[in-house]
């Protein structure tokens, strides 16, 4: 039987790190749904459409390409008209784009299949803002993770620093709060903990901490 795990928090708790990890750990596939949003918001941002733009983004839909296929490094790849848009997508200024188009009910009931698909034929570790809410509501194991807005946003900044696309804390703290309102107060699909996941809070957590604290639940939820 395939096992799901549906992990949702807000922007910059740490869930597409984690939920890499943990998945590795337990040979399950990972699955970045915020990539497959930032790909609309990076396709929307290269030719000038407005995010906000609901009519333009559901026009654009049927003519977009999107793939996602697994490197050699295990990791999820992001494909846009055959190009890999990878790096691009991880872009800060794309942020804003992907939050924008994910708030339109179109483009998230053309991605919801899509993710579907994935966890009817895999074992998942996919995480988002409504996974467990909207996309896998039957999912086996559910997690709220999240973490202060100061503290995400010093984790943002040293991500950015390593990419070498460095950010003002003060910025990146202040994109955060507008990701966190503006992903609350959407009508379709808002950022919410679904009544049956687990709460986890990493303020005071270590990457190995968090890592650790994810697996437990995972495993009690599932007894592996």
């Amino acid at each position: 039987m395939n096992i799901s795990v549906a992990i949702d928090g807000p922007s910059g708790a740490g869930k597409s790190t984690l939920a890499k990890a943990v998945a590795a750990e337990l040979g399950y596939l990972y699955v970045d749904t915020g990539a497959i949003y930032r790909t609309i918001g990076y396709y929307a941002w290269a030719n000038g459409l407005d995010p906000h733009d609901g009519a333009a983004l559901a026009a654009a839909l049927p003519g977009l390409r999107i793939e996602m296929r697994y490197g050699d490094d295990g990791l999820q790849h992001m494909l846009l008209g055959g190009e890999d848009v990878t790096a691009q997508i991880r872009l800060p200024e794309i942020s804003m784009y992907a939050s924008a188009v994910s708030a339109h009910p179109e483009v998230r009931s053309y991605l919801l299949e899509m993710q579907r698909a994935l966890a009817r034929s895999n074992s998942v570790v996919m995480d988002g803002r409504d996974i467990g809410t909207v996309v896998l509501p039957e999912a086996q194991v559910k997690v709220f993770l999240t973490a202060s807005p100061e503290t995400r946003a010093a984790r943002r900044c040293r991500e950015l620093e390593q990419r070498g696309t460095p950010e003002p804390f003060e910025k990146v703290l202040e994109d955060i709060r507008r990701r966190d309102y503006n992903d609350t107060h959407r009508a379709a699909a808002p950022l919410r903990q679904a009544e049956d996941a687990v709460y986890l809070d990493t303020t005071e957590l270590d990457f190995a901490q968090s890592r650790q604290a994810l697996l437990d639940i995972i495993r009690e939820r599932t007894s592996l």
